[in-house]
C-alpha cells in the first residue's frame, strides 16, 4: 500500500526503494544493533520454511545466496500493479515468517498493507499477535483479501478499509473506522507511498508533484494528526523513508523529495510526541522486490536488472524487513525513537 505507482492512476503502495535511481535506494540510518537483527532476521526466515516450531533456529545460510537475483523478466502492469502477478512473486512471509508473541494485544493501522512492505508487515505483525486493519487502493483488491486472510488464519482479527489517502476527509475517516473496528488505536504504520519516474523534470507535470506530495506526505500529516489523540503511552508511530532521502535519484525527484521530509518528520515529531509516551521512528529500504517497481516507479530496463548495484547483488524481499519493523512498533523498541534505519543491502546508508 499504501505509501505508488503508475503512469495514470491514483495509487498507494507499499514502500520498496529502488537502487541508485529506483525506489527506495539505499539508505544510510541502520544503527548497528538493529542492522545487525535485521540481516540475521532477514536471512533466518527465508530458511524457517525449512524448520518447525518457532523456538527452532533455522540453519545458517549465506544471505546472498537467498531469494531470486536478477536477471528478472519484464513485466509492466498498469496502475496500481498487483503483487500476485509479479514474476517471482515477492516473498512476504507468507509461509516462513514465524512470531513470538511480541505484539499480542496490539491494535494496528497499516497504509499500503496490501503487498509489498506493508503485506509483510501485516503478516508479521499478525503472527506476533496483533489485530490489524489494513488500507489499500480499492484497485489493489484481489491482494489485499490474501492479506486478510492470512491475518485470520494468524488467529487475529483483519479489517480491510479501501480508499485514496490523497483526500483529508478519507484520512481523517479512516482512522475513526480503524479505531471504531479495532477497539483502540496503539500503532501506525505508514507503508503507502507513490513513485513514478520522469526522465526529465520537464515532462513531471505540477498534476503528479501534487498526487506524490499529497499521497506520500500530506497524508502522513492528515493520519498522525488523528491518530495521536487515540494513542496512549506505549503507542508507537513507524513511517517509512527511503534512501533517496540521502541519495535521491535523478528521475524521481518528486518521490526523493517527499522522503527526505518524512525522515525529517520522524525526527522532529519524534521529540514532540515523547512526553506523551508516543515513539516515531522510520525505516528507509534500499531495493525491495514489490508491485511499485513494475508499475512505473522505474524503467523496465532497470526492473530487469533490479538489485545488482548494491554490495548484497539481488533485491530485498519484503519478509526481509518486517523483523525491522516489529521491533520498532514492539514494547522491546522502549528506547528507539527519533531513529531512521536504513535497510539497504550493504551500502551503509544512511550511517
Amino acid at each position: 500500500m499504501t505509501d505508488t505507482p503508475s503512469d495514470d492512476i491514483a495509487r498507494t503502495k507499499p514502500e520498496a526503494a529502488t537502487p541508485g535511481r529506483g525506489r527506495r535506494d539505499m539508505m544510510r540510518g541502520a544503527t548497528f544493533g538493529l542492522a545487525g537483527l535485521m540481516a540475521a532476521s532477514g536471512a533466518a526466515r527465508a530458511a524457517a520454511e525449512t524448520t518447525s516450531g518457532a523456538g527452532t533456529a533455522p540453519p545458517l545460510a549465506d544471505p546472498q545466496s537467498l531469494y531470486p537475483h536478477a536477471p528478472f523478466p519484464a513485466q509492466p502492469q498498469e496502475w496500481p500493479g498487483l503483487q500476485s502477478r509479479m514474476q517471482p512473486r515477492p516473498d512476504c512471509g507468507e509461509t516462513s515468517y514465524k512470531g513470538s508473541g511480541k505484539m499480542a494485544g496490539r491494535h494496528v493501522l497499516i497504509t499500503g498493507g496490501d503487498s509489498g512492505l506493508g503485506r509483510a508487515v501485516a503478516i508479521a505483525y499478525a503472527r506476533e499477535g496483533a489485530d490489524i486493519a489494513i488500507n489499500y487502493l480499492p484497485q489493489e483488491e484481489e491482494d489485499a483479501k490474501e492479506v486478510i486472510a492470512l491475518i485470520r488464519k494468524a488467529g487475529r482479527k483483519a479489517f480491510a478499509l479501501p480508499g485514496d489517502l490523497r483526500s483529508e476527509a478519507f484520512c481523517t475517516k479512516l482512522i475513526a473506522d480503524a479505531v471504531s473496528k479495532l477497539g483502540a488505536l496503539d500503532t501506525l504504520v505508514n507503508c503507502a507511498g507513490r513513485q513514478h519516474y520522469h526522465e526529465s523534470i520537464l515532462d513531471l507535470s505540477t498534476e503528479e508533484f501534487d498526487w506524490t506530495l499529497k499521497t506520500n506526505l500530506y497524508a502522513l500529516f492528515w493520519l498522525i494528526k488523528a491518530a495521536v489523540p487515540h494513542m496512549k503511552p506505549g503507542s508507537a508511530i513507524v513511517n517509512t523513508a527511503s534512501s533517496n532521502a540521502y541519495d535521491p535519484s535523478q528521475i524521481i525527484i518528486d518521490y526523493s523529495l517527499t522522503k527526505a521530509g518524512i525522515a525529517n518528520l520522524t525526527k522532529s515529531l519524534a521529540k514532540q510526541l515523547l512526553p506523551k509516551g508516543i515513539r516515531v521512528n522510520a525505516v528507509a529500504p534500499g531495493p525491495f522486490w514489490t508491485p511499485l517497481q513494475v508499475c512505473g516507479g522505474q524503467p523496465m530496463s532497470a526492473v530487469e536488472k533490479y538489485g545488482t548495484t548494491v554490495p548484497m547483488g539481488r533485491p530485498g524481499q519484503p519478509v526481509e524487513i518486517a523483523p525491522v519493523f516489529v521491533t520498532l512498533g514492539a514494547t522491546e523498541g522502549s528506547y528507539l525513537t527519533g531513529q531512521i534505519f536504513g535497510i539497504t543491502g550493504g551500502t551503509g546508508m544512511p550511517g
